[in-house]
């Protein structure tokens, strides 16, 4: 049933992005030729519309390539929109490319643009409108994707849970095969040798392999079951912590290897563009930013006796240690470099709690950026204190000091900061290393302003 589902849903995708394509030429022209002056109209509409003879299935194919004709369920809505984007900007470059060389025609430049403009905003808005009513209807219960799940390992127990928490996925769990019955609140299918038979007579859309590591052996077993009968099979590892969330692939001679960690940071021209944005944004902010930091450093100094700035030893990139500038917020005591700082911190000022509430405690790291030792956007610095206790207790966290600690970061704008928990820190700093690209760093930026500047608890 879900096959049929998901066959209706692409036709109606593609469907849907045909008729905005279609609509989207008349719109740009009258636009262009109507609305805005200046224009001369030296090729009528109808060629315009002859055109999207060639648009419509051009970003047709280009789309169903790029994979938005499939089932997205485990995409993310920031990759299917960036997908979009950059199939629209393929497509625009062909066709500016094709009638640049054939001249014959001079078709108006700013009604293409417009084309393009208009087609990508809609395309974009028609896959955000059509992702919340099938979030509507999967969390009613609807097209509901039914899964088998073999193995009662940790990992399998976290698939459970982010299933039934994440309702808009569309995953509901028919019961689940082990050696032991350990998984509360699940029906109990049997054992891993009785999958052959529970495929015949469930019959699921997909089976979900998370067996512990000591059970391993029966891997072969079940992927030939699923071969045998047809179905789906997915595999979480029972080292899947240790893994990234994108796993890369070398081949040699045939044999696969997996590299652990994967980061696009290691890339130098990943590594450039990030550094002249922090270079560039630094700047700017630091001119934008300079009355209030004036003000700041005035009232730090009339609050208690002490320096402006408060410069503390933190652990940067490949873990080399920096000074970071902070404005002082405390007045000077003994733990100043060791303790842990609390909302309710008996150790602050008054006017170092309005600093600290609004974020502007932390606006001289923005030399800190333009030095080299910090990004705008990254995993935030500890004290080599807290580094070497939770090297030891956090796995892991060590993989955060790979890449330039940031002002903000992933797990910040996500409500992680102050006395949260620094697991579930290094998991929001592990996943924005391995997915990190441009358009994260702007969409961190941009929650930061919207909801991080005025901070409830802060490290």
């Amino acid at each position: 049933m879900i096959k049929e589902n998901q066959r209706t849903l692409n036709f109606i995708n593609i469907l849907l992005d045909a008729m905005i394509l279609l609509a989207a030429m008349p719109a740009a022209f009258y636009i262009r030729f109507y609305f805005l002056h200046g224009g001369v109209i030296a090729v009528p509409l109808s060629s315009y519309m002859l055109l999207m003879l060639f648009l419509i299935p051009a970003h047709l194919v280009t789309f169903a390539t790029m994979g938005l004709y499939e089932s997205l369920r485990k995409r993310p809505p920031t990759w299917e929109l960036t997908q979009v984007f950059w199939g629209c900007i393929i497509n625009f470059i062909l066709v500016q490319s094709g009638l640049f060389l054939y001249k014959e025609v001079h078709f108006s430049r700013g009604v293409l643009s417009l084309f393009f403009a208009l087609a990508l905003l809609a395309l974009c808005g028609k896959r955000v409108c059509l992702r919340a009513v099938l979030r509507h209807f999967r969390q009613q219960g609807f097209n509901q994707k039914h899964v088998l799940l073999v193995g009662d390992s940790h990992m399998a127990v976290r698939y459970v849970q982010v299933v039934r928490q994440q309702k808009e996925y569309g995953y509901l769990i028919d019961g689940y095969l082990a050696e032991h019955d350990s998984i509360s609140g699940l029906p109990y299918l049997g054992g891993v040798k009785a999958l052959g038979k529970v495929l015949e007579r469930r019959r699921p859309d997909e089976v979900v392999l998370a067996l512990p590591g000591e059970e391993f052996q029966f891997t072969r077993e079940v992927i030939e079951a699923c071969e045998k009968d047809g179905v789906k099979l997915s595999m979480i590892p029972f080292y899947a912590e240790y893994i990234p969330s994108n796993p890369q692939f070398d081949n040699i001679e045939g044999i696969p290897l997996m590299n652990i960690r994967h980061i696009p940071l290691d890339n130098w021209v990943h590594a450039a563009s990030k550094r002249i944005f922090d270079i560039v944004g630094s700047i700017v902010l630091i001119a934008c930013t300079s009355p209030i930091m004036l003000i700041a450093a005035i009232g730090v100094r009339m609050s208690s006796p002490g320096p402006v700035i408060f410069k503390q030893e933190r652990v940067g990139r490949n873990k080399k240690p920096f000074v970071m500038y902070k404005f002082r917020s405390m007045r000077i005591n003994d733990s100043q470099n060791t303790g842990w700082s609390r909302n309710t911190d008996p150790r602050k000022t008054k006017f170092g709690a309005i600093l600290r509430k609004f974020s502007i405690d932390e606006l001289p790291q923005m030399f800190n950026v333009l030095k080299g030792d910090m990004s705008l956007v990254g995993p935030r610095p500890e004290v080599p204190h807290y580094v070497q206790q939770f090297k030891e207790e956090i796995p892991l966290y060590m993989v955060k000091h790979q890449v330039r600690p940031g002002i903000t970061g992933w797990a910040q704008v996500n409500g992680l900061r102050g006395d949260t928990s620094i697991e579930e820190r290094i998991r929001y700093d592990i996943y924005y290393i391995e997915n990190w690209n441009f358009f994260f760093d702007l969409k961190i930026l941009f929650m930061t302003l919207v909801k991080g500047v005025v901070n409830q608890e802060k490290l």
